[in-house]
């Protein structure tokens, strides 16, 4: 930001460009998973990389960066920006001299990627934010010995004209977050429900992507949050708002360890209090969002029982909103029915069925069971099953029943360890 500012952006560009460069990074998961062929995205021609652009063979370090940056460039250009950064996070870790995993020099790149870069640089190598005197100069020593190699002559040139030890000082004391704020006030914009769609989209893909589980699911609980929304007729901005909620419901689970979210067998008491985390943490990113309070609390609230042996606040009837039951049952019909790489997805019959149980137990609303059930199966009626002669268990948290010889190794619905779960 003190770079772009000494260039002379307006506020709309130092909006966007503060805005891209904390998202600079929102692929860093597909960065891990590396499982892109980068070969085919320069043969598509996509971002016009075919032109004057080759990946370089040479490490295997630079082509997770490339996935990184073109993963994490298709998903900010959902975002509805006031200003021109496309491309910003495409080439932010391209070198002024070529060398960097898309080839590309600085006469093909822009100075916001630059400056990007630069930043992204001495936050790795250098803790800027952290050091003192002497270590501020020798970081403004390595950044003008790079110049023309690793950053561009005019980022160079910005770094020294607008970043000062007393400027380093400051965020130290305040923080990074709070000299944003106080340089860049606050900004009211009204989006569009096909732009709030695209916000929400942006910020579900970051979600999912956490975990192969649930590669989709955030999304999938949004759109279903907004069919049950338009079967109510709720208005326009209301059922906008139950859509955004259904899409943000899971964004705790980004301090959950993927290899808890992953882990295939038996989880530990410890680990399922991880995994319990996620809602409160849900609550807590939300609430700084202003004039967002029902949004937070409908996204929040998803893993409360009307009986109060939900989590993370123990809710119970009385406190809990219409809509927080709503979105809370809707979580727990797309658990149920969406596949993951330790469970196919149940049928439409066999969901309602587990939720019409978890109903009769106080843990679920059954009206809205019963709504659900004739939105999603066009108002045919389930069928009583008839006994299957497995064993059946039962989860003690959130109700669910589950057939087999032993019980899963973890609840699909509320994640407690499979151990816990009691016969029937």
């Amino acid at each position: 930001m003190l770079m772009y500012r000494q260039a002379g952006a307006s506020s709309a560009e130092l909006r966007d460009a503060v805005g891209i460069s904390m998202l600079h990074d929102n692929a860093f998961d597909e960065y891990l998973r590396n499982n892109h062929a980068i070969e085919e995205v320069f043969a598509s021609g996509e971002f016009g990389l075919s032109e004057g652009a080759q990946v370089h063979p040479s490490t295997a370090m630079l082509k997770k960066r490339a996935v990184h940056c073109i993963e994490g460039e298709r998903a900010a250009q959902k975002l509805p920006f006031e200003t021109d950064v496309k491309n910003a996070i495409l080439w932010h870790h391209e070198n002024a001299d070529g060398t960097g995993p898309l080839g590309l020099d600085a006469a093909h790149t822009s100075l916001v990627s630059q400056l990007i870069h630069l930043a992204d640089v001495l936050d790795i190598t250098c803790g800027i934010t952290k050091i003192g005197a002497e270590e501020f100069a020798q970081v403004t020593a390595f950044v003008q010995s790079q110049k023309g190699k690793k950053f561009s002559d005019r980022a160079v040139e910005l770094f020294c004209q607008g970043v000062q030890l007393e400027d380093v000082r400051r965020m130290q004391e305040l923080g990074p977050e709070a000299c944003l704020r106080e340089a860049i006030p606050g900004h009211v914009v009204d989006y569009s429900r096909d732009q709030v769609r695209d916000i929400a989209d942006f910020y579900a893909s970051i979600i999912d992507h956490k975990s192969s589980f649930t590669m989709v699911h955030s999304m999938e609980v949004a759109d279903k949050a907004l069919r049950m929304a338009e079967r109510y007729a709720w208005p326009e901005d209301r059922a906008t708002r139950f859509f955004l909620a259904g899409a943000l419901h899971d964004i705790g689970k980004m301090i959950v360890p993927t290899g808890i979210l992953e882990k295939p067998d038996r989880l530990t008491n410890d680990e399922y209090a991880k995994i319990k985390d996620h809602a409160a943490a849900t609550r807590l990113v939300l609430s700084h969002l202003s004039g967002m309070e029902d949004v937070t609390h409908w996204a929040a609230n998803h893993h409360e029982k009307l009986d109060g042996t939900g989590y993370a606040l123990g809710l119970k009837a009385e406190d809990l909103v219409f809509e927080d039951r709503l979105m809370g049952c809707i979580d727990i019909y797309q658990a149920l029915t969406e596949n993951r790489s330790y469970k196919d997805g149940l049928s439409h019959a066999k969901a309602i069925s587990i939720m019409r149980g978890m109903a009769e137990d106080n843990k679920i609303d059954p009206g809205i069971v019963e709504d659900m059930n004739e939105e999603f199966d066009t108002g045919v009626e389930v069928a009583e099953e008839a006994p299957t002669g497995k064993r059946r268990w039962k989860c003690p948290v959130c109700g669910y029943i589950f057939e087999g010889e032993e019980p899963p190794a973890i609840c699909p619905l509320c994640g407690i360890p499979g151990y816990r779960f009691l016969p029937l």
